[in-house]
């Protein structure tokens, strides 16, 4: 009866290589997804906190309407002739708003 041995190869372990390519990966993945959401957070924060009256903006839901009042963290939009919402200062949305500004700046062109 021949029994099989399993046995590890030579120089098999948990080397430099593998430590090196695990180093590489955390940096690839650091540069292309953290630093990247991180920084969209940071600007997306910022513009939330600079709005002012009078400003045209989009809400996250899609409303678009101007700024009439901002008190505190309740911000109220006019969406029409004296038709006003209030919703929380951080549903208006810095993508959509830019995106539907700019689309309508350059079209104006």
């Amino acid at each position: 009866m021949d029994y099989l041995l399993l046995q590890a190869a030579p120089g098999g372990g948990f080397g430099i290589d593998t430590l090196l390519m695990f180093g590489i990966v955390i940096v690839i993945f650091y540069f292309f997804m953290i630093r990247p959401q991180s920084k969209k957070a940071k600007e997306t924060k910022t513009f939330q906190e600079e709005l002012t009256k009078g400003m045209d903006v989009v809400t996250a839901s899609g409303i678009l309407g101007r700024i009439n009042k901002i008190d505190g963290d309740i911000v109220t939009v006019e969406v029409g002739t004296k038709t006003y919402i209030q919703v929380v200062r951080n549903a208006i949305s810095k993508e959509m708003t830019d995106s539907v500004f700019n689309a309508e700046a350059e079209s104006a062109k």
